[in-house]
């Protein structure tokens, strides 16, 4: 069905990969954006165009989101592809990537061919999935990387599982470096990460909680790095968290290594005290750290040491969350989130820098077709009122699971629209 032309006029147009970050009007017509007006108006427009006036909202290119987590395939219950992807439009999110930490594992071709045409049939946010670099997640053989990049993955990835056998990593590195294929990993020892569910600190000890040292990550990280400098592949951090592996994420830039760094929002957003009396909610894989880790990360956003900002959405049903905090599913949604929370730091990072690290940094890295305000580009757009006020609400929240930590939290910044390939996705 041909979509109608439709206008946004009185915008306040954000678009990072051009450095606009004023008033203008966006024109969309068979799903592209047909013409770009910074700082005036689309002059004359033909009655069959719908107008919409933004009343100077913001209106962005959608959000790119490049660690989404769901049950589909193999654990249903906890998220689908159709709510994950209901999520995503409700929070301004247009691509999403999926981790391959499914069952069955996306470790070949076959499984990335299913993802790509259930999403296809949904219908609804661009979906991207990651390949495993291992067969089975389990970092002990190399997945098929080359078959799987063909099939349309965009990156590979053991998840949330380190590849602990340094040879094994070695020989990802090289052989996705001669597919042209980005290699992410997280930084934990997993020696000193087994069975923690806190950061280890004063805090972890009254509440009696197993814990992990922040050093865990710098060790990793350290190890990683040395590989990359070995093959020159490229190379994506997978949430860094703490401030000595932001040292030496700095030291392996400066060397020019090919390497790009994320942060999740929950991250940025709390600290260990934040776990209060044992909320589950709150326990991530990292967990939350100090209040000088998350200050240096801010910090590291803010001064482009950190690269991008991911919801690091991670559905667990409430059976999986109403446990003793240590028995307890780690993750939490946040899809939904995303957008609103990262606002809430304008007043230490400006806005056009902001959603640089949601927008083109992640697309530009994946070389997708998003993130950007252009003429002839897909019309992947969010509008939302920075000025809004609203309150996190578990039951208004479109996921399957609901733990989210945010509950509760006054934020700001509505999503009043979310547009794909000029598709209304979403509306308030």
């Amino acid at each position: 069905m041909t979509q109608r032309p439709t206008a946004f006029v009185n915008a306040r147009l954000v678009d990072p990969a051009s450095g606009w970050d004023g008033p203008g009007a966006l024109l969309v017509q068979d799903g592209k954006i047909a013409d770009v007006a910074q700082g005036r108006d689309l002059g004359s427009l033909s009655a069959d165009i719908e107008v919409i006036d933004a009343g100077g909202a913001m209106l962005a290119p959608g959000l790119v989101d490049l660690r989404v987590k769901t049950g589909e395939p193999g654990a249903e219950t906890k998220e689908t592809l159709k709510s994950a992807g209901l999520a995503a439009a409700a929070g301004g999110v247009t691509s999403i990537v999926l981790q391959p930490d499914t069952n069955p594992v996306v470790d070949e071709a076959s499984v990335v061919d299913f993802i790509l045409r259930r999403s296809r049939d949904i219908e609804l946010v661009h979906v991207y999935p990651a390949g495993a670099a291992t067969k089975g997640a389990k970092g002990e053989r190399m997945a098929e990387i080359g078959l799987m990049r063909e099939a349309g993955c965009v990156y590979v990835t053991d998840a949330d599982r380190p590849i602990v056998n340094s040879k094994v990593l070695q020989r990802v590195l090289a052989y996705a470096k001669s597919f042209n294929t980005l290699v992410a990993h997280r930084p934990a020892d997993p020696w000193l990460s087994a069975g923690a569910a806190a950061t280890a600190g004063e805090f972890a000890g009254r509440m009696g909680l197993p814990s992990v040292p922040a050093i865990a990550e710098k060790i990793m990280l350290e190890r990683d790095l040395a590989l990359v400098e070995l093959t020159r592949a490229p190379f994506l951090v997978d949430q860094v968290t703490t401030a000595a592996a932001l040292e030496s994420l700095a030291r392996g830039k400066a060397k020019g290594l090919p390497v790009t760094a994320t942060t999740s929002i929950n991250h940025l957003s709390f600290n260990e005290v934040d776990i209060g009396d044992y909320r589950t909610f709150l326990k991530f894989d990292p967990p939350v750290r100090s209040e000088d880790d998350r200050q240096a990360t801010i910090e590291a956003l803010a001064g482009g040491l950190i690269d991008i900002v991911v919801s690091a959405h991670a559905p667990a049903p409430a059976e999986d969350k109403r446990l003793p905090f240590d028995e307890a599913a780690p993750g939490a949604v946040g899809l939904q989130t995303l957008l609103p929370a990262l606002l809430s730091f304008q007043d230490r990072i400006p806005l056009i820098d902001l959603m640089r690290t949601v927008t083109s940094r992640p697309a530009d890295l994946l070389g997708l077709p998003a993130g950007k305000l252009t003429r002839g580009a897909a019309a992947d757009l969010v509008l939302c009122d920075l000025n809004a006020p609203i309150v996190i609400d578990l039951d208004k929240l479109k996921s399957k699971s609901r733990n989210s930590p945010f509950d509760g939290r006054r934020l700001f910044g509505e999503v009043k629209m979310t547009l794909v390939d000029g598709r209304p996705v979403y509306r308030a």
